[in-house]
Parts: C-alpha cells; structure tokens; sequence
C-alpha cells in the first residue's frame, strides 16, 4: 500500500475528488494548507497599500492506495489538478507498512 498526498490549487479540489473517485478511491483526507515553492509569494495592492503574500493558499489531500492502483491514482490527479501554470503542486507517494480500522479492526488493505 501506498500513501500519496498531493499539494494543490483550491479551486481544483472538485475536479480532483471526482477524478479519484472514477478510479476507485473511496476515501481521501483534505487539508486547508499554506505554502510556497518557486513561486515565492506575490504582492497584492489592498485599499491603495502594497503588501506582499509569503504563503499561498493550497489543499493539501491524503489517500491511502494499494499497489495495484497507485499509477492510476497518480494519472488522475496529475490531469485533474494540472493548469499548466507555475503553483500546480506537488505529489508524494510513500510507503504505508500498515493500516486499522478502529471501528471494527480490520486491517491492511481491508481497512483501506
């Protein structure tokens, strides 16, 4: 199993979960977040003052995926979240060596 947390625009959210759903992704942990990469923030002109945004508003999204669905789960975010502009985002995928369910104990891929 793997966990893969993608870092990306807001307005994209809805078009990302509809896109992991088609797949197959069940379910999916979706994080308000702040950040920056090449980007480095802009400046923004509020009531005539100039100020400068450091971190930029970003949701950050978690899912946990078998092996067998973790390209496809990569395919479907990188076309749904894609604009082609600079601040797309980031994907990371790492190893996950177990899962629980606490409501009822399953665990491993049958938690997921």
């Amino acid at each position: 199993m793997k966990k893969i947390e993608a870092i990306f625009k807001p307005f994209k959210l809805d078009e990302v979960r509809e896109a992991l759903s088609e797949i197959g992704v069940t379910g999916l942990t979706v994080i308000e977040v702040k950040g920056f990469g090449r980007q480095k923030g802009h400046t923004e002109l509020y009531r005539g003052a100039e100020y400068v945004v450091d971190f930029l508003p970003k949701i950050k999204i978690e899912v946990v995926v078998p092996d067998s669905l973790v390209e496809t789960a990569i395919d479907a975010l990188v076309k749904s979240a894609r604009t082609g502009k600079i601040g797309d985002g980031k994907i990371f995928v790492s190893d996950v060596s177990q899962v629980i369910r606490i409501r009822t104990g399953e665990t491993d891929e049958a938690a997921v």
